[in-house]
């Protein structure tokens, strides 16, 4: 019965798949601008009218994500004067600014206990409010690259609080109305209690906490946010209350990823282009739950030694289930503790993160990522075969694989980087639970999750230092921001292009076949640049045993 949840999955996702990705399409295709939206550009000054160049594009999206970082750390500095305090002081300031950093940039990664660090009002304003702007982000520059390929001759490619606001307005905000509805159905909490003191049966003391739980929880999946209103995160009771909800929030993490690849086939204009695109996702997808799960039986030796770290109310499946689905997508909500997988099994999950999570990804970045695979696998083919590479009638030129190249590097540059800066330093054993190879693993996570906008992590590893705190909020802004100025930059030069013909020589991008090509690619490109880390990690615990 325990696979039945997968099978039951899978037609959920199928089943919305075609109306949700032709909804989107017409979200960002549509000329009328609903009334909520109207007052929205009259209140803001935003004039509908006018397109922007990948440029300005880009400069918008920094200039709210510098006021939402700004705004959010002086929102946890300050909330002990604010109302629903209910008693906590301040934020400290390292780990303010690696909060704020970290929800602004759809990681949110968490070195601190939601239920005795942040009030209501914070978790509310703060953290709920950036789950819906980060989200609606990531999903705009999905699509400007689709406007990059669709479009030919221009260097418009849409105007970003237009698409910001019809995002949230008309994506993002009905469908996690309904999943905190849901979620409240099924026993998820909903309330504004402080912590309330209970006396139990055998007459010791404990504290229940209350908050407003199924209306954050619903969001941070559906934008594959993560973060967890409590310290449990998706293991908690209060979040995550059985095995019904478990799925919902697994559905809702993967619903729009999924769709994302039929809202680009019809904006290009070419159905089977996003079938390509699909297809190479679930590819990945299958092979890493299958990995995962395997792995974990078998290794585990029983059912009890399996069930480590995760919760009897989820099993072993629907903990393998919710691993991948959180770290092939950005996340970092966990329902189990990845620490406590088997070495070769969190080595897979890490693996996951390192594909640059593409399979489906998270909600925006996920398919952007996807669509550089695809361009670079136009590229290497045409290598292979000695023919001019093309992509959607886009010649595919030096300042295009530049581009390609740069997004390619950063992740890398910024977990290697950061792994060893922080190996390196004395006071990292301090924040180390476990030695050796999975000490190392421990470090490898963070910096992977962090780079990746991930936001999970092996619980072992302390993050709540100075270093940790400042060094990882980096590479989530680097890691977020870096890859977006690349993608716009990309999008700008193939709307500027004008669309070549196409003949017999001309590589077919819709076909199995290249769905199986880009699938290949990003296992190469990954397994190249972090193979030899891997096997001081998780393969080397992994033989250990």
């Amino acid at each position: 019965m325990a696979f039945v949840q997968i099978l039951v999955l899978i037609a959920a996702l199928v089943a919305v798949h075609r109306p949700l990705g032709a909804y989107m399409a017409r979200t960002f295709t549509s000329e009328r601008h609903l009334w909520p939206e109207r007052l929205v550009y009259r209140f803001a000054g935003i004039r509908t009218d006018r397109e922007h160049s990948w440029r300005i594009y880009l400069r918008n999206i920094l200039a709210v994500s510098l006021l939402s970082v700004l705004g959010l750390y002086i929102l946890q500095r300050v909330q002990q004067w604010l109302p629903m305090a209910h008693g906590l002081g301040p934020v400290e300031e390292t780990q303010a600014w690696n909060t704020a950093t970290s929800f602004v940039t759809n990681t949110n990664w968490q070195s601190y206990g939601g239920e005795t660090t942040m009030s209501h009002l914070t978790q509310m304003l703060g953290m709920s409010f950036q789950n819906f702007i980060s989200a609606a982000v990531g999903i705009c520059v999905a699509i400007v690259i689709i406007r990059g390929i669709a479009r030919h001759g221009t260097d418009k490619l849409g105007n970003f609080w237009v698409d910001l606001v019809r995002c949230n307005f008309r994506i993002l905000l009905p469908i996690a109305f309904i999943g905190a509805i849901l979620l409240i159905a099924c026993g998820a909490i909903q309330n504004f209690n402080a912590a309330q003191h209970v006396h139990t049966l055998t007459g010791a003391t404990q504290i229940i906490p209350g908050g407003p739980v199924a209306s954050q929880e619903a969001i941070k999946e559906l934008g594959t946010n993560g973060g967890g209103f409590f310290n449990a995160n998706s293991a908690h009771p209060f979040e995550n209350p059985n095995g019904l909800t478990n799925l919902i929030e697994i559905f809702l993490i993967l619903l729009i990823p999924f769709a994302l690849p039929r809202t680009y086939g019809i904006m290009v204009g070419d159905k089977r282009q996003g079938w390509a695109v699909l297809g190479a996702m679930a590819v990945l997808a299958i092979g890493s739950l299958v990995a995962t799960t395997a792995l974990q039986l078998h290794f585990a030796g029983d059912h009890l030694a399996a069930m480590e770290g995760k919760e009897a109310r989820f099993g072993i499946v629907g903990s393998s289930l919710f691993a991948t689905a959180t770290t092939l997508t950005s996340t970092g909500a966990v329902d189990s503790m990845h620490s406590s997988y088997e070495p070769i099994s969190g080595g897979v999950l890490i693996f996951n993160m390192l594909l640059g999570e593409i399979a489906p990804g998270g909600v925006g970045s996920g398919l952007y990522g996807m669509l550089v695979i695809a361009i670079m696998s136009v590229f290497i083919s045409g290598l292979m075969v000695g023919r001019t590479p093309v992509y959607m009638g886009k010649r595919i030129g030096p300042t295009e694989v530049k581009l390609l190249s740069l997004y390619i590097l950063v992740v890398p540059v910024l977990v290697l980087v950061g792994s060893a800066v922080a190996i390196a330093l004395p006071s990292t054993a301090a924040s180390l639970a476990n030695g050796g190879p999975h000490g190392f693993s421990e470090v490898l996570y963070a910096f992977t999750s962090a780079s990746n906008n991930n936001g999970s992590a092996f619980a072992g590893l302390n993050a709540n230092t100075p270093f940790f705190n400042v060094a990882l909020g980096f590479a989530m802004l680097l890691g977020r921001f870096l890859p977006m100025l690349f993608v716009l930059a990309l999008a700008g030069k193939l709307a500027a292009k004008e669309v070549v013909a196409t003949n017999s020589g001309t590589l077919r991008t819709h076909t199995p076949l290249f769905a199986g090509v880009m699938a290949g690619i990003a296992l190469i490109v990954t397994g190249l640049s972090f193979l030899p880390t891997l096997a001081l990690g998780p393969l080397a615990e992994g033989l250990m045993k």
